[in-house]
């Protein structure tokens, strides 16, 4: 259910707000009203944002970093240091991040570093690792020494003669060699000059290995920043987060009386309203309660039963309830929790789900957050609804426990288990039940919004609907088209077509109830096959778990050792396929039967903003 919310204004004295803003932040439950934001106080915000969009970035590289170091560790992992004890102030953050980055800086620089010099030295392993001091001495003496490279077709012996020249080696169909030719006159050859760096091999290795050191030495600095500063920027992050939720409130802030009033509007659950009209009348802020209207946008809190609780994740997919509608998800979660069950269709299964979530929340949720829990408790809920929907049938990993010969499973089938033709009816009537269920959700939040009146044409929709349904299923209490049942239905005709739409010109109303006619001629039969899925994937992913046991079976070679094994890896491997296949499918088609029948048939319309309360963020 949605909890029911209070609207209040509050005026403060301009030099009295940032104090008040404090108080209201300690309160932590007032969901401030979004307003048309001023322009400086939008640029502010948008800076926040930026700067956390940053600082995202580099908790999510050094993550990275961990993780690397972690596998490189081993069995000595490292772990995290702990956060600084009163937290981290703007300029530290600011620091630390500033540190990331300029280190991230000079390894780019020092990856462009290194891709030089080898380029270069590259260059020069044809050449050898020769003394530039020796050319020098030449180009003293009066000699040039230039390096070329030619085709190894165009290479001419006779400059070996006439320039001095020296072959040094070849690669594949390039000629390297070089000329002894006194200055001032520079060999007349049709071959390429080479322009060689200005260090030798040697130093070049030198230069590379110091380079190596300095990049590795920056990549020690950021890994132990990674393990030593990783807590403080998440102390910075939480700061930002509160920087900029009380930049979001100033944003729609309004300012009164020549900018000496602060004008804010907000709202409250309603069981804590008196705890605050307590807290700020003890310290002298001016408030008022305000009247909430049809078209206030009230934020949006469940309040739901600890079942109902955890298919709230599902309703959020699809967007939360208006403040005036119906919370969905406690009439949603009973049905997706069979049809899950049903989609899936193996008891097996079932019972692996419900032992995989178990022993994860009992084994592992020191290991595992805290948003989890509730998801493999979910798990545990349907992985039961699974185990139970499979008894219908009787399946178990492919395999049917109705043939195993034990007595208490003989007992249950004959009172539990339902062949194809009653599978598929079952599938049938479950849709015709929640479409029902849902236009009767159609019926009071039509109340709830628009009146009674306006609920009378939806309410003639139901009673001709289960009139039908009673004539045919029981004909000896109300027979099809008889006097009764005549009489049931001409009631239904007045609310469908005469009532319609309450205020209108009669003609009009008959006019939308012949169209409303046609809708639900033509949509409610595709609405109630739509839920065939229900009995098709159940059957065929019992289908494909007994293909699967065949070929364990039938492939294995009859080998006393080798064939246990590739029958094992076939079963293990072909169940594991199909669990993810049909787990996919069972929460896929029941939302899709949730979303789409069910919502459209209960009037839902969604649109809500989720309350989110002004407070610390710790």
């Amino acid at each position: 259910m949605i909890v029911k919310m209070s609207k209040y204004a509050f005026m403060v004295y301009h030099r009295e707000y940032e104090s008040f803003l404090g108080r209201l932040r300690r309160i932590g439950a007032v969901h401030v009203q979004e307003r048309e934001p001023e322009a400086a106080n939008l640029a502010e915000s948008q800076l926040l944002t930026a700067e956390r969009k940053r600082l995202r970035t580099h908790m999510h590289f050094l993550e990275k970093r961990q993780k690397e170091a972690q596998a490189k560790d081993g069995k000595n992992r490292r772990k995290l240091a702990p956060a600084p004890p009163f937290g981290i102030s703007e300029d530290g953050g600011i620091a630390l991040l500033n540190e990331i980055e300029q280190t991230g800086e000079q390894l780019v620089k020092q990856q462009a570093v290194k891709q030089s010099l080898e380029k270069d030295m590259a260059s020069l392993s044809v050449w050898g690792d020769f003394d530039y001091a020796t050319i020098d001495r030449l180009r003293q003496a009066g000699y040039d020494v230039t390096f070329f490279t030619c085709p190894a077709s165009g290479y001419d012996t006779a400059w070996e003669d006439r320039y001095d020249a020296i072959r040094i080696g070849q690669v594949q169909s390039t000629v390297y060699f070089l000329t002894v030719t006194p200055s001032q006159t520079p060999p007349e050859i049709g071959a390429e000059r080479v322009r060689l760096p200005e260090h030798s091999l040697s130093e070049l290795r030198e230069r590379l290995a110091a380079e190596q050191e300095h990049t590795a030495e920056l990549n020690r600095k950021l890994t132990e920043i990674a393990f030593s500063g990783y807590r403080s920027l998440e102390s910075y992050d939480r700061l930002l987060a509160n920087e900029a939720a009380t930049e979001n409130v100033r944003m729609y802030t309004g300012r009164e009386a020549d900018n000496k009033l602060r004008l804010l509007e907000g709202w409250i659950p309603a069981v804590k309203e008196k705890e605050m009209e307590e807290a700020l009348a003890a310290e002298g802020y001016f408030f008022q309660k305000l009247k909430v209207t049809a078209d206030d946008d009230a934020p949006i809190q469940f309040r739901n039963n600890a079942f109902s609780r955890l298919f709230e994740p599902i309703s959020r997919l699809y967007m939360l309830p208006k403040y005036n509608e119906l919370d969905m998800t406690p009439f949603l979660a009973p049905f997706f929790m069979v049809f899950f069950g049903l989609c899936l269709g193996d008891s097996g299964y079932g019972l692996l789900l419900l032992l995989a979530a178990t022993g994860a929340k009992r084994f592992m949720s020191q290991k595992l957050p805290d948003s989890m829990m509730p998801v493999l408790s979910l798990v545990q809920v349907l992985g039961t609804s699974t185990f139970f929907c499979g008894l219908l049938t009787g399946a178990f990993f492919g395999a049917n426990v109705y043939e195993w010969g034990i007595p208490a499973l003989d007992w249950l089938k004959e009172r539990v288990v339902l062949d194809n033709s009653q599978m598929f009816t079952m599938a049938l009537l479950l849709g015709v039940v929640q479409i029902l269920f849902g236009m009767c959700l159609n019926i009071v939040n039509r109340v709830i919004q628009l009146g009674f009146v306006h609920a009378l044409s939806n309410i003639g929709w139901v009673i001709l609907l289960i009139s039908i349904g009673l004539a045919w299923l029981f004909p000896g209490m109300m027979p099809m088209f008889g006097t009764v049942h005549l009489a049931v239905m001409g009631v239904a005709a007045v609310l469908i077509f005469l009532v319609n739409s309450p205020g209108k010109n009669i003609f009009l109303n008959i006019g939308v109830g012949l169209w409303d006619t046609y809708n639900m001629a033509t949509g409610l039969l595709g609405d109630v096959l739509s839920y065939v899925r229900l009995f098709a994937l159940g059957l065929s992913g019992g289908i494909l778990a007994g293909v699967f046991n065949s070929l364990a079976t039938g492939m294995s070679p009859d080998n006393v050792v080798l064939g246990p094994v590739v029958m094992v890896l076939i079963f293990l491997l072909g169940h594991a396929l199909n669990i993810f296949m049909n787990v996919l499918g069972a929460v896929v088609h029941p939302m899709r039967l949730t979303f789409v029948e069910f919502f459209k048939n209960a009037g839902y319309t969604g649109g809500g903003k989720a309350y989110r309360p002004y407070k610390w963020n710790y």
